[in-house]
Formats: structure tokens, C-alpha cells, sequence
């Protein structure tokens, strides 16, 4: 909620100095990938990615801790992106067609633009398609990783695996590099931007589940505590006989 909240609020009106005017005078163009657009791509990936991986692991409890950890990283990704941008105040790129439309005046003077598109302007900094783009598409990569077991021993020497549990990062790029193609952000908002979506995708990740060359990796730590009360093998990984199906979930 309070993500959605700073969404709306108005951002600091930074002082443009003459001799960077340069760097707002892009064409406004329409997004390639508009906020909607956004919405649905990281959420029906990321749950769909999840829903196959429980569906083929047979698996409701997994299912449930990835959720609250995907949920957890978009709240976190949300505060920090509109906190910072509200804060900063970066025009964007076409911010001067956004203060003047007709494209004639002067960017020391009042702005005859929409108030909307204007205060929109001033939010360039860092791009929330990309942090929420690679916060989401991460998030999927590492997941995919635990599942496929790519760094411990099992899947180890296997590319395949790595390819599909990387191939997530490929939409991710995807959205963040339109944004410097239609003028909507500078190159140094979407590194910032992707930069911040990876930290906090790899934060809850790891917040919910072991390390990627962990023996159990794909199982999360509220299954392993659980679980590692139940009879193992003298190898130390669980017996393909537990049920997962009986393991309840702790939610604290």
C-alpha cells in the first residue's frame, strides 16, 4: 500500500540548469511496454514459472513460501523505487516537450504542459520498469536455479539447465533497454534501476530459500526445518518417500 501511495505523490522539482537542456529536449514517444503491459508480464511469469514448478514437484508448501518471498520482493522493490524518485527528481528525457508541448520556451520558466505529465517528468530516476522488470525475472532466474539444482552436485556440468533457469533475464533486458529506446529514461536510470530490482530479488530469495549449491536447494527453509526432523538417509538429503504434501507451512 504504501508503494502504491508514494506512486502518486509529487516528486522534488530539481533546478535544470541551461547548459543540460540538452539532455531533456528527446521526442516524446509512447512506451513500448506501457505500465499495464508491465504488470501483467511480471506477474503471470513469475507465478506461472512457479505454479509449473509446484505442479511438477507435486508440492503445495513450496508453492506458498515462493509467493510470500515474490510478494515480499515487489513490496520492498515498490517503497525503494518511488521513494528514491520522489527524493531525486530527475527530469526525464522529454521532459521539455512534457513542459512545453508546442516545443517553444524557456526551461527557467513556468511549465505550460499537463501538471500530470510534468510531474511524471520529474520521475526519470531510477526506472521502475527496470527494478520491478529484472526484481521479478531474477527472482525467476534463482528460483528456476534452485529447482533445476544448477550449482550442487546434481546439476553440475549440465548448460541446459543453466540456459533455462537464465532464459527469465532475456525479457528482462528487453523491458529495460526499451526504456532508453522511446526516450522515457537515461541509460543511468535503468543501471540504477536494474541494479536495485536485482539486489532485492536476490534478498528475498535467499530470505525463503538456501543457498543454490545447498544438497536441497529447491526446497525452501521452512520445508528443510521442518523436514530435517523427519528420517533421512545417511547422506544427509531426504528420502524421496517424505511426502511434502503433509509438511505444513510457517508463516513467522
Amino acid at each position: 500500500m504504501l508503494a502504491w501511495y508514494l506512486e502518486y505523490e509529487e516528486p522534488f522539482h530539481r533546478k535544470i540548469q541551461s547548459e543540460e537542456v540538452w539532455l531533456y529536449k528527446n521526442p516524446r514517444t509512447d512506451s513500448y511496454v506501457n505500465t499495464h503491459v508491465l504488470w501483467v508480464f511480471i506477474c503471470v511469469i513469475s507465478f506461472l514459472v512457479i505454479l509449473i514448478a509446484n505442479l511438477i514437484a507435486k508440492t503445495k508448501a513450496d508453492g506458498v513460501h515462493a509467493f510470500l518471498a515474490i510478494t515480499l520482493a515487489f513490496g520492498i522493490n515498490g517503497i525503494i523505487t518511488n521513494s528514491v524518485k520522489l527524493i531525486v527528481g530527475r527530469p526525464r528525457p522529454d521532459f521539455f516537450y512534457r513542459c512545453f508541448p508546442d516545443g517553444k520556451g524557456d526551461i527557467q520558466f513556468p511549465c505550460t504542459g499537463k501538471k500530470e505529465d510534468i510531474v511524471e517528468g520529474l520521475k526519470s530516476f531510477p526506472s521502475g520498469h527496470s527494478s520491478f522488470a529484472f526484481c521479478s525475472m531474477v527472482f525467476c532466474t534463482l528460483y528456476l536455479c534452485g529447482k533445476l539444482q544448477v550449482f550442487n552436485q546434481k546439476g553440475r556440468g549440465q548448460s541446459h539447465r543453466l540456459l533455462l533457469a537464465l532464459s527469465p533475464i532475456c525479457f528482462a533486458l528487453a523491458v529495460a533497454l526499451s526504456r532508453t529506446c522511446d526516450y522515457h529514461h537515461h541509460w543511468q536510470d535503468v543501471l540504477v534501476g536494474s541494479s536495485l530490482g536485482t539486489a532485492v530479488a536476490y534478498l528475498c530469495y535467499f530470505q525463503y530459500y538456501p543457498s543454490l549449491d545447498h544438497p536441497n536447494c529447491n526446497l525452501p527453509y521452512g520445508l528443510l526445518v521442518t523436514l530435517s526432523k523427519m528420517e533421512s538417509n545417511g547422506s544427509g538429503e531426504l528420502k524421496k518417500s517424505d511426502s511434502l504434501e503433509c509438511v505444513s507451512v510457517k508463516w513467522i
